[in-house]
């Protein structure tokens, strides 16, 4: 589908999308010379964005960067967002974190961070390490999946009143909407049609520095003049 946007939108940068997706993550993928681990809950990123890994002490990554040469082995670290929603081509974006592992002081494997990279539909994109230890997670990362799973399977019949906000721009034809992502500025609804989808956000008033913020802010959408919703909104839907 070809794609028109009628607003820009303030959106998380490069650097915050990182931390999200960190902040979030109970896994991921690690490539070392020779060996592939998946990892789950066992991984911490500390306030600054460093990642340190937490296996047992006599596995088979803790053994390998023992015996690495100066102990410090090369290794590729990648996270994947996943929409929490069961919408189409779920996978939102991918961290990718290159760097060296070595034995921290706590009997973990802290990583020694050389270069990330993020990838979306929009494109991949290299994030500065300066950026990323500044930079903080949105605020609603950790809570964001249980949020959109309960507009769901709590509040189905307020996607309606959602999507009316977008007046008559959205494409005739839809199949279904279902909500795909939730930060600080806004909710992003997933349109689905026969041929493919497109993405419908829907800026809040103001930002929300919190889950119960978010709730209120959404509301406020919904009551909220009509002639005021439809100024803030930005859809990557094509005009029919």
């Amino acid at each position: 589908m070809s794609t028109h946007t009628d607003i820009t939108l303030p959106e998380p940068t490069a650097a915050e999308r990182v931390r999200s997706v960190l902040a979030r993550a109970v896994s991921l993928s690690l490539t070392t010379a020779g060996q592939d681990y998946d990892l789950i809950g066992m991984h911490s990123v500390s306030s600054r964005g460093q990642l340190t890994l937490h296996p047992q002490a006599d596995s088979p990554l803790a053994r390998q960067v023992a015996e690495a040469p100066r102990g410090s082995l090369a290794a590729l670290l990648e996270f994947t967002d996943i929409a929490p929603t069961a919408v189409r081509d779920r996978v939102r974006a991918r961290v990718t974190v290159s760097g060296w592992l070595a034995r921290a002081d706590d009997r973990g494997l802290r990583l020694d961070t050389a270069r990330v990279s993020l990838r979306t539909p929009a494109g991949t994109v290299e994030v500065g390490l300066d950026e990323i230890a500044l930079a903080e997670p949105d605020p609603l990362a950790v809570e964001e999946a249980a949020m959109l799973t309960h507009l769901i399977d709590a509040h189905e019949e307020l996607m309606g009143d959602l999507l009316g906000l977008a007046g008559p721009r959205l494409p005739r034809g839809m199949i279904r909407a279902l909500p795909f992502a939730l930060d600080r500025h806004c909710i992003t609804l997933r349109c689905e049609y026969d041929t493919g989808h497109c993405d419908l956000r829907l800026l809040f008033p103001a930002p929300a520095r919190d889950a119960a913020e978010a709730g209120e802010r959404i509301r406020q959408l919904l009551t909220a003049p009509r002639g005021c919703a439809h100024r803030h909104h930005s859809s990557s839907c094509p005009r029919i």
